[in-house]
């Protein structure tokens, strides 16, 4: 009796301990703003925004995808070799005659790389150097904090949740032996660490990174319905989209789901 008693209680402590574990883990899964740091920031294009499409995250049209102008080219230090595509900052201008004084601030997605230039010095029009923490943004974005004039300001930025409206989005590309996704829409962080995609008729299969918001897997996946396992960059929280594209997908569409990151 006396065993049977002792297993019980610790059964029981162990279903506690798992319960508070889990809890835990979905509170860490949510990802809340950084403190504030200094940097400067530039502006690249004209009011259009046109310069912006593309961009090195593979986002492409990002009027037709949702990131609209509101956007930023990240300096290298802060890109992380792609794997900052998607992630939101809040910027207002600092300390500068240039600063709009009724703008609090205003929320940026990172959508490109701006490049070093090492043909200019870091101070004076290298401004994305390393290790220099810089955001060359659309001209329509950094005219609503500062005059455009100026050129470059003083900015304090912090990193924030994406807030997006509804799910991830999977763009493919490739052909009929190798699959490019570019993973679009993503809340929470922003980001992404890791992929997998499993077909109707596989197994998980892990996918590496190409480059900004794209992940490949070298697999013949055609006649299969596709699910994908995506994990944060920030958070490590984990989520699958389960039956994204029908067994009939292709390649050049986009496709969309109901689930995202917080």
């Amino acid at each position: 009796m006396a065993s049977i008693l002792q297993a019980s209680t610790l059964l029981l402590a162990f279903t506690m301990m798992f319960t508070f574990m889990g809890d835990r883990a979905v509170a860490g899964g949510i990802f809340r703003p950084s403190q504030w740091a200094l940097a400067h920031a530039t502006f690249y294009g004209d009011e259009t925004a046109s310069a912006t499409m593309g961009g090195a995250c593979g986002y492409g049209n990002l009027f037709q995808n949702g990131y609209g102008t509101d956007t930023a080219a990240l300096s290298s230090t802060l890109f992380n070799n792609g794997y900052a595509c998607g992630t939101c900052y809040q910027i207002k201008c600092y300390q500068s005659s240039a600063c709009y004084k009724n703008v609090p601030f205003i929320t940026v997605t990172a959508t490109n790389l701006c490049p070093p230039n090492w043909s200019q010095p870091s101070n004076s029009g290298g401004w994305c150097n390393p290790p220099r923490v810089h955001f060359d943004m659309s001209k329509p974005a950094f005219m609503k904090i500062a005059q455009w004039k100026a050129g470059i300001v003083p900015v304090m930025y912090r990193r924030v949740p994406c807030v997006r409206r509804g799910g991830l989005r999977f763009s493919f590309q490739g052909n009929g032996y190798w699959l490019l996704v570019y993973v679009m829409n993503v809340g929470g962080g922003g980001d992404i660490s890791s992929m997998s995609v499993k077909g109707s008729r596989s197994g998980w299969i892990s996918m590496s990174h190409n480059w900004g918001a794209s992940y490949q897997a070298f697999a013949t996946l055609g006649g299969q319905a596709l699910s994908f396992r995506i994990t944060s960059y920030t958070t490590r929280e984990t989520i699958i989209a389960w039956n994204v594209a029908p067994s009939n997908w292709n390649v050049g569409l986009t496709y969309s789901t109901a689930v995202n990151f917080r």
